[in-house]
């Protein structure tokens, strides 16, 4: 690490948490981060400023002009364009180590093979489908997830880890149904806590990938910024869950 590295990173440096070993373990860390709105948008600039070596974006859609409120890695001159692109353009700039695309919807094999290649994914999708199969993924691979997702006023946290198999995994949490949640479009968000969950998920995904500890690989954090109340709940595995008991 040259002097200028020393300098840029020095405010986790002194983190006896993190150290300089923790800062060399994200520069070699590789994260998918599976969509880039209003949660991924922030994830990845936060990770990109922590000196992660490989970011993975994935996401289908377009900037559109509706999406800016929130998602904060986009300008009006971006209204049209792929958000992967535009999401390159914002981070480079940022001076991002190294970026791969992926502007498509990732699902079975191609999800699992990018899951292959990472050391953590960060879910930052808007529905179900999507959440049940990174979740899979994961599972079946031994990769860690950090799992957000946001509704009008309220949000949800999780870390699903291979060293906590105790604690069960998403689709432990939520049997998979027949509907999918409603998106942002459909019932409204508010930014800021979209933004709010998605600076905690960078930072449990930096925790991870630092070594940290965190009490997320056990519960699930939920927080209502309506009433300002917050709380965790104890994870356990289901029994019966189709992904964890096939899993070691």
């Amino acid at each position: 690490m040259d002097d200028a590295a020393l300098l840029r990173h020095s405010a986790h440096i002194f983190l006896p948490e993190m150290d300089v070993e923790g800062v060399l373990r994200l520069a070699r860390a590789r994260v998918l981060i599976v969509g880039l709105g209003g949660l991924g948008s922030v994830v990845a600039l936060y990770l990109t400023r922590a000196g992660v070596g490989e970011l993975v974006l994935a996401d289908p859609d377009t900037v559109a002009l509706s999406n800016l409120p929130r998602q904060i890695l986009y300008a009006d001159r971006h209204v049209g364009q792929a958000k992967t692109d535009a999401a390159r353009e914002t981070l480079t700039a940022l001076g991002a180590a190294d970026l791969r695309l992926v502007p498509e919807r990732l699902l079975g094999v191609r999800l699992a093979e990018e899951v292959a290649r990472v050391d953590l994914v960060c879910d930052a999708s808007d529905n179900f489908t999507t959440r049940f199969a990174i979740n899979d993924a994961c599972v079946k691979a031994g990769i860690p997830l950090v799992s957000a997702a946001v509704i009008r006023l309220v949000g949800q946290l999780l870390v699903v880890h291979p060293s906590e198999a105790a604690a069960g995994c998403y689709r432990c949490l939520y049997p998979e149904g027949g509907e999918d949640a409603e998106s942002c479009a459909q019932r409204g968000v508010l930014g800021p806590v979209a933004g709010a969950l998605a600076t905690l998920q960078a930072a449990e995904a930096l925790k991870v990938l630092a070594g940290i500890p965190t009490p997320l690989t056990r519960d699930l954090w939920v927080f209502d910024d309506k009433t300002m109340e917050s709380r965790r709940i104890r994870r356990h595995r289901d029994p019966h869950c189709p992904v964890c008991k096939a899993s070691p």
